[in-house]
């Protein structure tokens, strides 16, 4: 039995295998747009490990609770995995957009039975099998490639915002954690000062009672027991919402054998170098992903412009055919076609396509400058910070020590007459403000930390 010849379909491959390692890319060269950005940043120092190197196992170990919490999150983040998935599904896409630059070929097997045309009754069979190739356009301007190359380069943005999403989170769950903290610390500070008030107020009231206060010292002090009755309430409410603020990152209840935490004074401190922009915007994923769109953008000029040329496409066949079934495989048949397509008039539609493009370019390098400048923005800005929050915390600690021991000493007097009760309700307002003041500044002190961190390109993981 004589076996096909694969003969054609061999040569058309080899041949088309030329013509697109040949094809010319109409897309414009990609330059990084020059940043408009200053050459260094106020308060940086640039010795040590840069953020971006530094995993966020290491910048977090110091506090075991904090850490597991964060693992839990990555693992079951919405968001996260919604941007995981979003990777998934642009690698598969790009996929498809470099397997359209291949010719696709196919097997298959027909049969066919018709009444005979001459006249002489009966019917007439025919059999056929074999390879095909259809509608393959041989990319000789680049209008192919150009897609294959955008549909790339949208990959690696989504991959870049992957790793800016897992960054988020990481400084998102240590800002949540943080807060919560200081939360707690909050209302460990109303619930001893409303007792203090409720004591100070059974006090008077008994004093009143006796003949040995007034009504202006009641009043006082039942004004100062409710306010810190409200401020307890208040406490206890954002407690809970920054328990449920983090929560919702966690992507699950909190759990019940999770390590000791550490108060907020304990918490370290990392003196990160800050380095220059150029070398630190480099690394971070958002400039990272704005770049790559940009890419992307200049690959869709290059699909447009391709447009305006001759498209030609490819179709054929390679296989056997036979009016007998059982002879099917005894005849060899092939067919080549080639179609050539030149746009004449599209009433403006490529033109269109190719404006259309320029401008989404446009608006890429525009986007690409902004987030330059935003990432600029929140290092210098967690820079400022980092030089004036701990003379800042130093100063607080100060007024707190002299606020507890002018509030000792008015209740000394009191106790002794000396001061009255208007006196004594003054110093504890102010003890209480500025123990408040003391936590939310250390929190502040902390917050800023995880922001520089963040924004300097640090909250990837080991491995």
């Amino acid at each position: 039995m004589n076996r096909p010849s694969f003969l054609p379909i061999t040569l058309i491959a080899a041949a088309s295998t030329l013509l697109l390692s040949a094809c010319m890319s109409l897309a414009p060269e990609h330059k990084t747009p020059a940043a408009p950005l200053a050459a260094s940043w106020n308060h940086a120092s640039a010795d040590g490990q840069s953020a971006a190197d530094l995993p966020w196992q290491s910048f977090y170990a110091a506090d075991a609770r904090l850490s597991e919490l964060i693992a839990i999150a990555l693992k079951n983040n919405r968001d996260l995995r919604m941007a995981l998935l979003n990777v998934e599904q642009a690698r598969a896409l790009a996929r498809v957009a470099d397997a359209n630059r291949l010719p696709t070929i196919g097997a298959g097997l027909s049969a066919n039975r018709q009444p005979k045309t001459d006249g002489s009754g009966g019917s007439s069979n025919s059999y056929q099998a074999g390879l095909q190739i259809s509608a393959f356009e041989l990319d000789l301007f680049g209008r192919v490639k150009s897609q294959s190359d955008a549909a790339l380069a949208r990959y690696l943005a989504s991959a870049e915002g992957s790793r800016s999403a897992q960054i988020s989170l990481v400084a998102g769950v240590a800002s949540s954690y943080l807060a919560l903290q200081a939360d707690h610390e909050l209302l460990a500070l109303a619930r001893q000062t409303a007792a203090a008030r409720e004591d100070s107020l059974r006090l008077t009231k008994l004093k009143f009672d006796g003949g040995a206060g007034s009504a202006l010292d009641l009043s006082g002090a039942e004004s100062a027991a409710a306010a810190a009755r409200a401020s307890l309430a208040q406490a206890k409410r954002q407690r809970e919402q920054s328990e449920n603020g983090l929560v919702l990152l966690l992507g699950q209840p909190l759990p019940a054998n999770l390590a000791g935490g550490q108060p907020l004074a304990a918490a370290r401190v990392f003196e990160l170098p800050a380095g220059l922009p150029s070398a630190v915007l480099i690394k971070r994923p958002d400039v990272l992903q704005a770049e790559q769109l940009l890419i992307a953008a200049n690959a869709n000029i290059g699909a447009a412009r391709a447009a305006f040329f001759p498209s030609i496409s490819l179709t054929t066949s390679l296989g056997t055919a036979s009016n007998e079934l059982s002879q099917l495989f005894s005849n060899t048949v092939w067919s080549l076609g080639a179609q050539a397509l030149m746009p004449i008039f599209d009433a403006g539609r490529n033109q269109a396509n190719l404006e259309a493009s320029k401008a989404a370019q446009a608006i890429a390098v525009a986007q690409y400058e902004k987030t330059v400048q935003q990432a600029f923005r929140e290092v210098a800005d967690a820079l400022a910070g980092r030089a004036t929050y701990a003379e800042q915390v130093r100063a607080q600690a100060e007024q707190t020590r002299a606020e507890a021991e002018r509030l000792r000493l008015v209740g000394l007097r009191f106790a002794n007459g000396a001061s009255n009760s208007l006196e004594l309700l003054d110093a504890q307002r102010a003890s209480y403000a500025a123990q408040q003041a003391l936590l939310q500044t250390r929190l502040g002190l902390l917050l800023n930390n995880v922001q520089l961190y963040k924004a300097l390109g640090g909250g990837v993981g080991k491995g």
